[in-house]
C-alpha cells in the first residue's frame, strides 16, 4: 500500500469529505490527514479498523498464553478438554 497517494490536506478533507469516505469504502485503505504539513489523523473505513481490532485481540491472546506457557501455567490439551466437559455438564444439571 503506498501512503503517499492517500494523503490528503485537512482543507482538503473539509472540501471533499463524501467522495473521500466514499474512497475509503471502497479501497479499504486509510487516508492520513495532514495540518500544517504534519500529518495528525488517520482516518480509515469501520470493517478495517475492525478487522484491525480483532486481529489486535488474537495477537494479545497469543502474547497472554506464551507467557502462561513459558511460566508453566498450562495443562495437556485431554485434560484442559475434560474440564470443560465436566464445567458444561454441571451447568446443564442445574
Amino acid at each position: 500500500m503506498k501512503f503517499s497517494s492517500q494523503i490528503k490536506t485537512i482543507s482538503n478533507f473539509k472540501a471533499n469529505a463524501p467522495e473521500i469516505i466514499n474512497q475509503l469504502s471502497e479501497n479499504r485503505e486509510p487516508v492520513i490527514i495532514t495540518q500544517n504539513g504534519k500529518a495528525k489523523a488517520v482516518l480509515q473505513d469501520v470493517y478495517s479498523y475492525d478487522q484491525m481490532q480483532q486481529t489486535l485481540a488474537l495477537l494479545k491472546m497469543m502474547a497472554m498464553s506464551e507467557k502462561d506457557f513459558e511460566e508453566g501455567r498450562f495443562k495437556p490439551a485431554d485434560e484442559a478438554l475434560d474440564d470443560i466437559v465436566k464445567r458444561v455438564q454441571a451447568r446443564t444439571k442445574t
